[in-house]
């Protein structure tokens, strides 16, 4: 019997004994009880967990399947990668749950659970070697090649045009729409190549409104530089760069002010390892469904994901996936984001 069909009895005592024994036989072993804690406490894959519990990648792949056939923990595939985390319903579960809570003190005794916060920031350690190498011959003169899908998804939430922030500007190539359509465009992105890709773009067009700012979406100097917020927060295939997408839509939903909109244009969930590996990529896309929850969890209304045309993406070099553009407000009301001006 799977855990789910006897957790939906939890308040009755009378599951199996079969059933019981069982999961406290796949519990009664210190490595699952640690590889608990660390899937409960972030959505790993089984290379992660096999550095935080310092063991091969087979041991662990070995345990987590005890524990996925019972339904303790789910899993996910990422191309050859399988994430995995722990179900909420089997959290319900007392046996689960103090399985938990002595998971976790073995891990915070080890000190593999606070290690979990670099295992994910070095997710995107290829994509930050990626994007700092030095800048191309290409004309900043040429118009992006992809402009009409950026058109496409600008076109359908645009209301106000006092300012909008352009989240991982890269080469700045959506600069060109935006740049000619808002008053004043903050450029953000964490690389210093990059940017240089972009400064060049900005002399070229004489685009006085524009400030490139080099840091991170959740980072002070964007929230400096946005102050009570933005009527538009656009960024576009930049996600499926970061090491916790969910908490980078957090970030890029603070910096949009009350009742203003964020476009978030990024690959439809593919299975091209080639393109992942050629752009340095963390995720291989995102559902429909992913990126509203996403939305959702940021507190962000209207939400809406649609697919962009493949025709609109034009000669771009990763057009042989799906794009799509996610749409969502801002509630009306209160501060914008959940920071004060601060002043330079």
């Amino acid at each position: 019997m799977r855990i789910q069909e006897y957790i939906a009895g939890v308040a009755d005592v009378s599951f199996e004994s079969d059933a019981r024994w069982q999961l406290y036989r796949l519990l009664a072993e210190p490595l699952r009880l640690r590889l608990l804690a660390l899937a409960h406490s972030e959505e790993l894959s089984v290379g992660e967990l096999a550095e935080l519990l310092n063991e091969s990648q087979p041991n662990v792949s070995r345990h987590a399947a005890g524990l996925r056939q019972s339904g303790v923990l789910l899993d996910r595939r990422e191309g050859t990668r399988v994430y995995v985390r722990v179900s909420p319903p089997a959290t319900r579960d007392p046996v689960v749950a103090d399985a938990l809570r002595t998971g976790r003190a073995l891990c915070e005794r080890d000190g593999s659970l606070t290690r979990i916060a670099d295992v994910v920031r070095s997710r995107d350690h290829h994509t930050r070697e990626f994007f700092e190498q030095p800048p191309s011959g290409t004309s900043p003169q040429e118009l992006a090649q992809e402009l009409p899908a950026y058109l496409f998804a600008l076109g359908q939430v645009l209301a106000s045009h006092e300012l909008a922030v352009d989240a991982g500007t890269g080469d700045g190539s959506l600069l060109d729409v935006l740049a000619p359509v808002f008053d004043r465009v903050v450029a953000l992105d964490r690389s210093q190549a990059q940017l240089t890709r972009a400064r060049r773009r900005v002399a070229a067009r004489g685009y006085r409104n524009v400030e490139l700012l080099r840091g991170e979406m959740d980072g002070l100097e964007a929230r400096q530089s946005v102050g009570c917020g933005a009527d538009v927060v656009v960024c576009s295939r930049v996600l499926h760069h970061s090491p916790l997408p969910r908490k980078a839509v957090e970030a890029l939903a603070e910096l949009a002010r009350p009742g203003g909109v964020l476009v978030l244009i990024d690959y439809l969930r593919h299975q091209d390892e080639q393109l992942r590996d050629r752009q340095a990529d963390v995720w291989m896309g995102f559902s429909p469904n992913e990126l509203e929850e996403f939305a959702q969890a940021a507190g962000l209304e209207e939400v809406s994901a649609r697919q962009v045309p493949t025709g609109f993406t034009g000669g771009a070099s990763d057009n042989q996936v799906g794009w799509q553009v996610l749409t969502a407000k801002r509630p009306p009301g209160g501060s914008g984001g959940h920071f004060s001006p601060v002043a330079s």
